[in-house]
């Protein structure tokens, strides 16, 4: 009777010796790179890093710049304006972000925050287009572009007037 081991390990060892051998270290190779793969996270182009002067980082001339920029807003759309005490629950607040070049003019704006008011929200955008071109700002807030960003806040009253906040005057303590 034949060793039915025998004829298996005949079988195996045909069969094994019909399929060439991978090396080890292809087959390391390999299952490195596939798990590297899997590892691997696809991060998309960042965009260009716009490095603010040190002299615009919490000076006093950024701030008499701000301070400038709010004064023109304010005067180029007085019918805008809150005179007073704004309420003590605002009907909106706006963030609104811009950035002004080297002539004062606004290179672009949008709103950064808010409530939502489109109606508040159109106003602050218009009242600063409606200002420009804005002073020139000092040389040393300018970016290497010739450009410096700002943010300024909309201030809403129910009647739809606003204050900015660089000049706001402190709100209401009760509601009326």
């Amino acid at each position: 009777m034949p060793d039915r081991n025998h004829d298996r390990r005949a079988i195996l060892t045909g069969y094994r010796s019909s399929v060439p051998r991978a090396f080890p270290a292809a087959r390391v190779t390999a299952l490195l790179l596939s798990l590297f793969a899997c590892a691997c996270t696809l991060t998309p182009a960042e965009r260009p890093v716009t490095t603010v002067p040190l002299a615009a980082i919490n000076s006093a001339t950024l701030d008499q710049y701000r301070g400038a920029v709010a004064r023109r807003i304010m005067e180029r759309n007085p019918s805008y304006v809150l005179q007073g005490t704004p309420q003590a629950m605002l009907r909106s607040l706006v963030v609104v972000t811009f950035v002004v070049d080297s002539r004062g003019q606004i290179v672009a704006s949008s709103v950064y925050r808010t409530n939502g008011d489109d109606e508040a929200e159109s106003t602050a955008l218009t009242t600063l287009r409606r200002a420009a071109p804005l002073p020139q700002p000092p040389a040393k807030l300018l970016d290497r572009a010739g450009h410096i960003e700002l943010f300024e806040d909309w201030l809403f009253n129910d009647n739809g007037k606003f204050q900015l906040r660089t000049f706001a005057a402190p709100q209401a303590q009760t509601l009326d």
